[in-house]
């Protein structure tokens, strides 16, 4: 596909709330070829040894599958997230929910206002697209890292918003010894495996809703792979395996992060990069303003697109050098088969001109230094 083919659609609207707003009426494809000259990104870098939990019957094997041939990632500017998450839904081709009990996984780590968690704007939107779509029943479920997890959704109106909307919430550090679910990977860096929640193996569908945002503990950067640690527990009741200090005091963490996605396939993943964090993370930090949602299936590609808009602004020198699918996370995704393996399979879908501008200049930065 040439650097500037337009593959050109209509794109309906979705909720009332839309209708105002003048879509281009076209779906735009931007295809990444290798022939495109890479830019220089910008310069202003800112400066238990407990017994394992009896292993889960077929569990996952994190081995290498064959890479899909083409990933489509949606990018829209928008300033209003509600608006923006409306036209990235209207424009992706989704998986059916129609009759499904879907699980959605916001970004919960703490209360801190966006992108320090999902805004809530973006999670009421998302629960009407699946209510408008068909989903049976809809429950939102995490665990947080800085917070106790109640507390935090209680912070955030939660409890309300679930009344009004109708969907159900749960906190995944209360759950049972036996709504966790034992996981051991041939090959992988943990230690004892991961306990995984159990809604998530029992959902029918999942929804990956994620912020944009370097994290300052060892992770690098925070999208869609690392949304994934809030499915695990940090203690199970009884069991005395402390995950998450397994996974925190690790030199292989980001590899542990991107095996964890191993043990399940997100139907949609939602990232907010209205505003993002440049640096620091994941509850504070240097503060850009993309505004920009993304969407898609391909966590992978989606997180590739995240770390291209992180060094558009001028991130961290972690995550600012080196082909970007290096990245220790993207690295061991594309080697476990969990997305595509190179950036010259990512499609940018648009929809207006703001957004094929921008798009055009993630290209070269996506691409630059890739094999």
């Amino acid at each position: 596909m040439d650097r500037r083919t337009f593959i050109r659609v209509s794109a309906p609207f979705v909720g009332s709330a839309l209708g105002a707003h003048a879509l281009s009426g076209c779906r735009r494809t931007l295809g990444l070829t290798p022939s495109a000259l890479p830019a220089k990104p910008p310069s202003d870098t800112p400066t238990n040894t407990s017994p394992p939990l009896p292993t889960a019957t077929n569990p996952p094997k994190p081995t290498a599958a064959a890479a899909p041939d083409r990933a489509a990632v949606v990018l829209v500017k928008a300033e209003d997230r509600t608006e923006g998450v409306q036209r990235a839904l209207a424009i992706l081709e989704a998986r059916d929910f129609h009759g499904k009990r879907v699980l959605v996984k916001p970004n919960f780590n703490s209360s801190h206002a966006a992108p320090g968690s999902t805004h809530n704007d973006v999670l009421a939107t998302t629960i009407k697209w699946l209510e408008q779509n068909g989903s049976e029943h809809i429950t939102v479920g995490d665990r947080s890292g800085m917070e106790v997890t109640r507390r935090v959704m209680d912070k955030k109106g939660l409890p309300a918003m679930g009344d009004e909307l109708g969907f159900d919430l749960i906190a995944f550090d209360e759950l049972d010894v036996e709504d966790w679910e034992h996981i051991d990977f041939e090959g992988s860096d943990w230690p004892s495996g991961i306990a995984l929640a159990r809604p998530v193996r029992e959902a029918e569908g999942i929804v990956s809703l994620c912020c944009l945002k370097t994290h300052r503990f060892g992770g690098h950067f925070t999208m869609s792979l690392k949304n994934s640690v809030g499915m695990v527990a940090s203690q199970v009741p009884g069991e005395g395996v402390d995950y998450m200090t397994q996974l925190h005091n690790s030199a292989a963490q980001r590899r542990m992060i991107a095996e964890i996605n191993t043990a399940y396939t997100p139907d949609l993943v939602i990232v907010d990069a209205v505003d993002a964090f440049i640096n620091g993370g994941p509850d504070s930090g240097t503060l850009a303003h993309p505004g920009l949602i993304l969407a898609g299936t391909d966590r992978v590609a989606i997180d590739a697109v995240g770390v291209a808009i992180l060094r558009y602004f001028g991130t961290t020198p972690a995550v600012q050098q080196g082909p970007i699918f290096k990245q220790d996370q993207l690295e061991r995704a594309v080697s476990l088969g969990l997305g595509i393996d190179h950036p010259n399979k990512i499609d940018l879908i648009t929809d207006d001109p703001d957004s094929d501008d921008f798009a055009e200049t993630l290209r070269p930065i996506l691409l630059q230094d890739a094999a």
